[in-house]
Order: C-alpha cells, then structure tokens, then sequence
C-alpha cells in the first residue's frame, strides 16, 4: 500500500498504475527523503520526472510546496496520478505533462522549480535528465534522483552539486543543489 506520510493528505492512500512498469517509491524511502531534505517546506514549486503515480509529489504538496509539475509517458499513470491528486485535495494545484523523457524537459522551459524528483528506469539512470534539469531549477533548489545503489550519478552535473547520497538495500538516492 502506498500512502502519503505526513502533512495535510497524511493517511491517504494512493492508486498505482496496474503492471510493472511504474516502480513507486516505497513509504520508507519516501519518508527518509523527506527527513533529509527537511520535513516540511513553505511554498515553492515541485516538479516530479517519471511521476508514476505521484507519490512523490504529492508528499511534497501535503508538506507545504504550492504546486506541482508531473510528467510521465505512460496515459494509464496519469490516469492514477489525476486520481490521487483529486483522493489527496489537491487536483487544482498539480499540472500532468504527458511526455518521453529528457526530450520534454523542453516543455519545462518556463518554470522554475525550488524541487525535482527524478526517478528515472534504474536500466537508463537519471544522468541524462539530470543534465537537462538545472535550467529549471532555483539557486539553491534541491533536486532528488534515485537510482540503482551500485550506479550513482556524478557528483557533479552542470549546475548540480551532490549535497547528500543514501542506500536504502537496493536503491540509491542522491540529492543535488543548484548552485
């Protein structure tokens, strides 16, 4: 079961999309972010990149952020996704992109974003994300990514500087700033 851990939506639970193909983020993982990055946050905006069905996002607007950009490709977590934002209260403050990623970071060129969760296939890794993200992102937001634990990122990518790196068994989490 997937659930949202703490703030406003705390408690609710969350549609996953049907299949293998979307990996949510377990509670624990979700709830060790959250504690890294801070428990909660005043305003700003989030962006969530292979959202699935919005797990990640929606915490982060549950803790405080204003408003959320989630992008995914697959039409049936969307589907999820609308649900969930609509279950946790918050349908009017989450816009969904349906797109193939990096190509539609374009899409992303307008926003600025205080967070970014990418949690790209561990077959690819977030690097290639990564590297487009930085453009969008505020001086001093924090971008997450996770990852397969035996494959972290770089340290540094563009403009993105590894602040913070965890295993959780098989999964890794780095977390970057803007300089």
């Amino acid at each position: 079961m997937t659930r949202i851990i703490a703030g406003s939506a705390r408690g609710r639970r969350l549609a996953v999309p049907p299949g293998v193909a979307t990996r949510p983020t377990s509670d624990k993982v979700r709830g060790a972010v959250m504690n890294v990055l801070g428990q909660f946050f005043e305003g700003g905006d989030v962006v969530d990149l292979y959202a699935g069905s919005g797990a990640l996002a929606l915490e982060a607007l549950s803790r405080g952020c204003r408003r959320a950009v989630c992008v995914e490709r697959d039409g049936r977590a969307l589907e999820a996704l609308a649900r969930n934002a609509q279950a946790c209260g918050f349908a009017d403050r989450v816009e969904l992109v349906r797109a193939e990623l990096p190509a539609g970071l374009a899409r992303l060129a307008r926003d600025r974003f205080a967070l970014a969760f990418v949690d790209a296939p561990y077959a690819d890794g977030p690097q290639a994300v990564l590297e487009g993200l930085g453009p969008s992102m505020v001086t001093d937001g924090r971008v997450v990514a996770e990852h397969d634990a035996r494959r972290p990122p770089p340290d540094r990518i563009g403009s993105l500087a590894l602040v913070d790196r965890r295993s959780y068994g098989g999964t890794g989490i780095s977390i970057y700033r803007r300089e």
